[in-house]
């Protein structure tokens, strides 16, 4: 196919149309802002998720627009009630505190927002892989497998191995852990309204209903995992609850990384999801972090001020962060994990409260000082 050398020029050019791009193609296009996504794959596009959006994410979500009233009616989700914590013998479970989550499959969440997106008039460019990038006077010159495009602002939203961060420089980064995860739905009624998370010295397994039919399940482990079957023998309440159930589909894997990014902004250039940084899968935060993340973009590429999407991704990612490291010395030290969810089991309004901080639940007294820190951009 021969190439179109005939420059566009967006404002914000975005790479990756993952939920995360898309947000942010959303959140700048509410803005005024002419925005193109380039994306080497193509709709739907799907990524081994827990598929779990909290209270926190659907907030977020409303902040980018969306009526979920309207927008949820038509389309299969799951109300979440709270989160459950299974290990062994011991089980303790907390509320959300005013709202409740939502279980959503990948794909139809990714098909929600893409549609959002193309509603504001954002611009697509399905199979183009990026090849390279030039600046210029007035921003950024992009080569593709198909095309030229010039840009104002650059973002990359192109997952844990970003060419654009590795273009830009802006790989230095710290990569506290590393774990596999492995995906895969069952045909089954949902026994539970809460997210189930299931403990062993394998790992965990985090159960998520995406509709009255279907559950989500998610293992997530320090080792490789040959199959679903070898995942489900590690937690036998699980593999017992699922005796009736029929595997959907293919299983679908993914590295979970807890990483810090020295820095997300290089002059017209900004990361967001994955390629920015992330959280382990344990705290089901990433798809409300980006969602955040997106909205303090938008506002930064609005005002001319990249500098304040630094600072806002900071405290952004912060709470996310010492919780990932906290739950996963849980993971790492059985004694620990024992300890603290008999602790749980017994004072269960400490798990409520700590579930509460989790999400940014503006009245729980744990949570001031993390509001604090948290910028306003999201509930």
């Amino acid at each position: 196919m021969p190439f179109n050398t005939s420059p566009t020029q967006p404002e914000v050019l975005i790479v990756g149309a993952g939920p995360a791009g898309l947000a942010a193609a959303i959140a700048s296009a509410r803005k005024g802002l002419h925005v193109e996504v380039v994306d080497a794959m193509q709709p739907p596009i799907d990524k081994a998720c827990g598929e779990g959006l909290l209270p926190d994410a659907l907030c977020s979500l409303t902040n980018l627009g969306f009526n979920l009233n309207h927008d949820l009616r038509s389309i299969e989700t799951h109300p979440l009630r709270g989160i459950r914590f299974l290990n062994e013998q011991t089980t303790t479970e907390a509320s959300f505190p005013a709202t409740l989550g939502r279980g959503i499959r990948r794909t139809v969440l990714h098909q929600l927002l893409l549609d959002r997106a193309l509603s504001l008039g954002v611009r697509f460019h399905w199979q183009h892989s990026v090849q390279s990038i030039e600046p210029t006077t007035s921003g950024h010159l992009i080569r593709t497998n198909r095309q030229t495009l010039r840009t104002r602002y650059l973002i990359g939203a192109d997952g844990h191995h970003s060419r654009i961060a590795a273009w830009s420089g802006l790989t230095a980064s710290t990569t506290h852990s590393r774990r596999i995860g492995l995906r895969q739905h069952y045909t089954i009624a949902p026994w539970t309204n809460f997210v189930e998370v299931y403990w062993s010295n394998y790992g965990q397994a985090y159960v998520t209903p995406t509709s009255p039919h279907e559950v989500c399940v998610a293992f997530v482990s320090n080792q490789k995992t040959p199959s679903t079957e070898h995942a489900l023998a590690q937690f036998p309440a699980l593999q017992h609850q699922l005796t009736a159930a029929t595997p959907s589909g293919s299983p679908r894997g993914s590295i979970s990384l807890n990483r810090t990014l020295r820095r997300v902004t290089a002059n017209n250039i900004a990361l967001i999801g994955d390629a920015s940084g992330s959280v382990d899968a344990i705290t089901g935060s990433g798809l409300g972090l980006g969602f955040s993340q997106a909205a303090a973009l938008a506002h930064a590429l609005h005002t001319g001020n990249l500098a304040s999407y630094q600072r806002a991704h900071s405290s952004i990612q912060r709470p996310a962060r010492i919780m990932s490291r906290s739950l996963l010395l849980l993971d790492r030290f059985p004694h620990l994990r024992t300890l603290t969810l008999n602790t749980f089991e017994r004072h269960p309004l400490l798990f409520e409260h700590l579930l509460h901080v989790h999400i940014g639940h503006r009245n729980c007294p744990f949570a001031v000082l993390t509001n604090r820190l948290q910028p306003d951009y999201t509930c």
